[in-house]
């Protein structure tokens, strides 16, 4: 009988998933001795589906005594591969879309690319229908993905805990090829150390191309260490090169130290429910100082999914109120406070959640009050200023670990049009990847460049 039940292999792309895949799919169709078995190569799309499911066709194709000795019938055509067949065991092969129906018994499922599946439909229905079998096997074959919210990476969350604790399934089988956290993706040995088949299926030249590739644009540098060395990443194509972003870093930076400094505030309000988040860009000199405070209310911290909220909660950097709202009040008194501490001269914010406080804020500031609506025609030159900034060093702050991960969120966006001069605006690639404070942050920048011209010229030319 059969040891494991189900096999997790978590594997960098060109190592020789999908064969794998297809050759594990084609022995339990036979190999077994199953009576009706019914084998799946179940995906999000059927050219996914396929990705495993053509190479087990062509094997059985091309193997004229592999086909007799099992009395194998092949359905479709090369170019269109249907059902493969052993009308002896009743048994079958096939590609499935979606999830088979509830009537379905696999003997062997493969889902491929768990990742990009967006609910776990396919794989619990393939696990409950199991349950008249006598040895099945689940085989779940899968690259690191970009949306960490995905049941996928909830799965293989757990198994890696559960693997690191010796409480794994005895039934379960768990291979994950990539890098550890204390490994550097920038030490080309570790590239080699994530995939398997280097040097077979995959070319050292193509793999170092790729190496390059990431050391020198950030824009890629998230999906290729996600696809080639299985990180699992937070957004798809970064704005913010996270490696400068911490070379900008002051811990202990604090803004006590800047009182009566020339300053810029930006407010990015979400619902009263979900984060809000106040930033303060503070001059000083050729350097702007960055200070941040982030705001959620306990019942979302709380959540069984927000683990990560209680940890920034317990290391200080986010102000937790009471209950099942945020305290707009406490966000109103910070800012007073900063107010009287700075010589603060204009606030941006986003009109959508915060009109009803800025019309509070209106009643007691001194320093100008403008509403920034979120498009590429207002949040284009402030981030490219700031990423210029942070690649030219001349931005500092505090190490604020909420910060660092909304900035790590970001994705940037070209605006639709033609044109010599290129607009941007940020965005995100899901609900759970928040960016407020970097949107707040990159507000308050524009309010910097929109000072009088009477002031004293501070930002250098940029792009």
């Amino acid at each position: 009988m059969r040891r494991f039940r189900e096999l997790y292999a978590e594997i960098p792309r060109k190592n020789g998933k999908s064969m794998l895949g297809a050759i594990i799919g084609n022995y339990l169709l036979v190999a077994d001795s199953e009576p009706g078995a019914e084998v799946y190569s179940g995906a999000t799309t059927l050219d996914q589906a396929l990705e495993v499911f053509r190479p087990a066709w062509m094997m059985t194709l091309r193997n004229h005594a592999y086909r007799e000795h099992f009395g194998i019938d092949l359905g479709g055509t090369e170019k269109n591969p249907g059902t493969i067949y052993q009308l002896a065991s009743a048994s079958r092969f096939e590609a499935v879309v979606g999830k088979p129906g509830d009537g379905a018994s696999p003997h062997g499922a493969l889902v491929d690319e768990f990742h990009e599946h967006k609910t776990p439909d396919l794989y619990d229905t393939m696990k409950t229908g199991m349950g008249a079998r006598t040895q099945p096997l689940l085989v779940v074959i899968t690259t690191a993905g970009v949306d960490t919210s995905a049941p996928c990476y909830e799965h293989r969350d757990r198994l890696a805990k559960e693997l690191e604790a010796g409480a794994l399934d005895p039934t379960v089988l768990v291979i994950m090829f990539g890098v550890d956290e204390s490994d550097d993706w920038k030490d080309f040995a570790v590239w080699r150390k994530a995939n398997p088949n280097f040097g077979v299926s995959l070319h050292e030249d193509y793999l170092r191309a790729r190496y390059r590739e990431a050391m020198t644009s950030p824009a890629r540098r998230n999906i290729i260490l996600c696809k080639h060395l299985n990180k699992w990443m937070n957004a798809g194509q970064a704005w913010t090169d996270m490696v400068k972003w911490a070379e900008c870093a002051a811990p202990g930076m604090r803004i006590e130290d800047f009182a009566g400094h020339r300053a810029w505030l930006g407010l990015d309000l979400a619902s009263r429910t979900d984060v809000a988040s106040l930033l303060a860009v503070v001059e000083d000199g050729e350097l702007l100082r960055v200070f941040a405070r982030h705001y959620l209310p306990s019942d979302t911290v709380e959540k069984p999914q927000n683990a990560h909220y209680r940890t920034f909660r317990d290391v200080g950097a986010l102000t937790v109120s009471d209950g099942a709202r945020t305290d707009f009040g406490q966000i109103e008194d910070d800012m007073r406070a900063w107010a009287d501490l700075l010589d603060v001269k204009a606030i941006g914010y986003d009109p959508r959640e915060a009109t009803f406080l800025m019309d509070r804020v209106a009643r007691w500031a001194k320093f100008d009050i403008v509403e920034v609506t979120q498009g590429p025609g207002n949040l284009s030159e402030p981030m490219k200023e700031l990423e210029a900034r942070i690649a030219a060093r001349t931005i500092r702050h505090a190490d604020d670990p909420v910060l660092t991960w909304m900035m790590g969120n970001v994705v940037l966006k070209q605006a639709r049009g033609g044109g010599p001069v290129k607009y941007f605006y940020p965005t995100k690639e899901r609900e759970s990847s928040k960016i407020d404070g970097a949107v707040a942050l990159i507000m308050a920048v524009g309010r910097a460049l929109a000072a009088p011209a009477e002031e004293p010229e501070i930002f250098a030319e940029v792009w």
